[in-house]
């Protein structure tokens, strides 16, 4: 199948040489197994290699992906930051996307675990107002996701191994 497809990509790559102004750009996280077939002058014969974020870009990666999210106060960037060493931007989203879904499942549990009669005491407490497990709305009940959310879901998200790791 690959060498089908390789065969394939370059037919598609030779028959663009007449269009000018014309760029084709590839992506790989294996360069390691490109065909040289397509590393040959006129086709993919520039190599761009984009390294891992170094601090400064997990911690503008991390702003990004956790500016919509409700964070506690207790959420400590700078050190979920330093824990991503070795993270691709990928793996933050994931890591960002993780922790907010035990956040989520942690609310919802919450949610569930009121009686018949009216909501549990910690919702009472949240909102400082009387309301049955009938009457609230999923809006009602703010979650935020925590620092003790973030460090659960570092245990799941891993670095991915880098092809240079692989390759020594």
């Amino acid at each position: 199948v690959t060498d089908r497809m390789v065969s394939q990509l370059l037919t598609e790559i030779d028959g663009l040489e007449d269009l000018k102004g014309v760029v084709i750009i590839g992506a790989t996280n294996r360069p390691d197994i490109i065909d040289e077939a397509l590393l040959r002058p006129g086709r993919f014969d520039r190599i761009v290699e984009v390294p891992l974020p170094d601090k400064n870009g997990r911690r503008h990666i991390l702003s990004i992906h956790t500016k919509k999210k409700p964070l506690d106060p207790t959420c400590d960037l700078d050190k979920i930051t330093d824990l991503t060493e070795g993270y691709t931007g990928a793996d933050i989203e994931g890591l960002v996307n993780a922790a907010a879904i035990v956040a989520i499942k942690e609310h919802i549990e919450l949610m569930q675990k009121s009686d018949s009669k009216g909501v549990s005491s910690q919702i009472n407490n949240h909102h400082n107002n009387k309301q049955t497990a009938d009457n609230i709305s999923p809006k009602s009940v703010k979650f935020r996701i925590s620092m003790r959310h973030f460090e659960g879901a570092l245990k799941k998200i891993k670095k991915r191994e880098t092809i240079s790791s692989v390759v020594k």
